[in-house]
C-alpha cells in the first residue's frame, strides 16, 4: 500500500494574504466577547477557550458557529474507497480526534457535519486547515491516496482520501 499526497494551488503555511476568511469580522470585537453558540471567548485578539466567561463580557457570535448556522464551509474532506466503508468507525474516529487535537487551541476549526453517502463519506469543516490534519493522519495511520485543493479565490479547501483495499 503506497502513501500519496498531492497539494494543488497553494499550501497551508502558504496562505494568500489577499484571500481572507469572509466570516472573519472586519470590525473589532469588544473585549472581552463570548460566543453563544459555543461558550468561546474573544480577549487578547482572539477566540479561545475560558473556564468561565468574563464578567460583564459582550454576547458575539464566533464565525465558526456562523458557519454552522449557515451551512457554509471553509473546507470540504470526502473519504472514499471500499476501505473507508468497512472501517468506517475508525476512520469517523481518527477525523474526530484530529478535531479535537486542534479545537484545543483553535476553537473555530471544528467538524460542522459528516455526510454518508452511498459510494463516499463527506466531512465538512469550519476552517481550512482540518481536512488537511485529518488526511494526514490517516496517511499516517492507514496509507492510501490524499489529494488537498486550495481555492485561489476564496477560503475554501477541498480535500479527498482514498484507500480501496
Amino acid at each position: 500500500m503506497r502513501a500519496n499526497i498531492a497539494v494543488h494551488a497553494r499550501s497551508s503555511r502558504e496562505i494568500n494574504e489577499k484571500v481572507a476568511d469572509p466570516y472573519m469580522r472586519v470590525s473589532k470585537i469588544p473585549q472581552p466577547a463570548v460566543c453563544g453558540g459555543c461558550g468561546a471567548v474573544f480577549l487578547k485578539g482572539r477566540w479561545q477557550w475560558a473556564p468561565h466567561a468574563p464578567k460583564g463580557a459582550a454576547r458575539e457570535t464566533c464565525q465558526a458557529c456562523r458557519r454552522v448556522q449557515d451551512d457554509f464551509p471553509a473546507g470540504i474532506m470526502t473519504l472514499r474507497g471500499a476501505f473507508v466503508r468497512s472501517h468506517l468507525q475508525e476512520v469517523l474516529a481518527i477525523a474526530r480526534n484530529q478535531e479535537q487535537a486542534e479545537n484545543k487551541d483553535h476553537p473555530l476549526h471544528r467538524i460542522m457535519g459528516v455526510e454518508e453517502k452511498r459510494n463516499r463519506v463527506v466531512i465538512k469543516t469550519t476552517d481550512i486547515h482540518l481536512p488537511g490534519r485529518i488526511g494526514r493522519a490517516l496517511l499516517r495511520s492507514h496509507k492510501g491516496e490524499l489529494d488537498v485543493k486550495y481555492d485561489e479565490g476564496a477560503y475554501f479547501v477541498r480535500a479527498s482520501w482514498n484507500r480501496e483495499t
